[in-house]
């Protein structure tokens, strides 16, 4: 959970030529267009260098806060959307929105959960993301949820994540992450077995039924 302590800062250059065939010239000399924004300010077309913001991505995930180097002038910047091929996994293209020192943002986080529950447990995860506001400069890369030894019965909502200091909440708290029940025994297995063709000839029945 610890936040991003430094910031990444990256080159950016002006985009003077635009379409769809200089989209493709600049990804094929290693760099992303990218479209910067926000605060009321005109958009700003740029070019990253691809390696460098991949290496960022992989290093602080996708809400690394960059410190842009434009052609000499230092801009924050978070990432809003970065589009990336399906096949080749090139990055084709990314908003950055404008971010001001102690501003705060709305943010999706990962919930990481570690740790094995108590034997004759079964877990299952409904979601594995909360929304937070936070400051730009404190965003954590991921929270950590530890379910070692839980018994069944037990439940984990995004209330019982803990955030960073003055961080807020933006989820509803009863959002449903984890829940870990009982794992179904062999006799309950065999029970649904059993109950399955009951279940799938009264359907047809029904069917039937209705079709008549």
């Amino acid at each position: 959970m610890a936040p991003q302590n430094e910031q990444n800062k990256i080159s950016a250059t002006v985009r003077t030529e635009f379409g769809k065939g200089s989209a493709r010239r600049a990804r094929r000399e290693g760099q992303v267009p990218a479209v910067l924004y926000g605060h009321k300010t005109e958009p700003r077309h740029l070019l990253l260098g691809a390696l460098d913001f991949a290496a960022i991505l992989r290093h602080a995930g996708t809400n690394a806060l960059l410190t842009l180097d434009i052609e000499g002038e230092e801009q924050l910047a978070l990432p809003k959307q970065i589009d990336v091929h399906p096949l080749t996994r090139i990055i084709e293209h990314t908003d950055l929105l404008v971010v001001k020192k102690g501003e705060k943002v709305i943010v999706e986080i990962a919930v990481l959960v570690t740790g094995d529950a108590a034997p004759g447990t079964l877990v299952t995860t409904d979601a594995d993301f909360i929304e937070i506001e936070v400051e730009a400069t404190k965003i954590p890369e991921e929270f950590e949820l530890s379910i070692a030894g839980v018994e069944a019965g037990t439940q984990f909502t995004a209330a019982d994540i803990t955030l960073p200091d003055g961080a807020e909440l933006i989820s509803d708290p009863e959002t449903l992450l984890v829940n870990i029940i009982e794992a179904p025994t062999e006799a309950d297995l065999e029970t649904e077995e059993e109950e399955a063709p009951e279940g799938e000839a009264a359907e047809d029945a029904a069917k039937a039924a209705e079709e008549e």
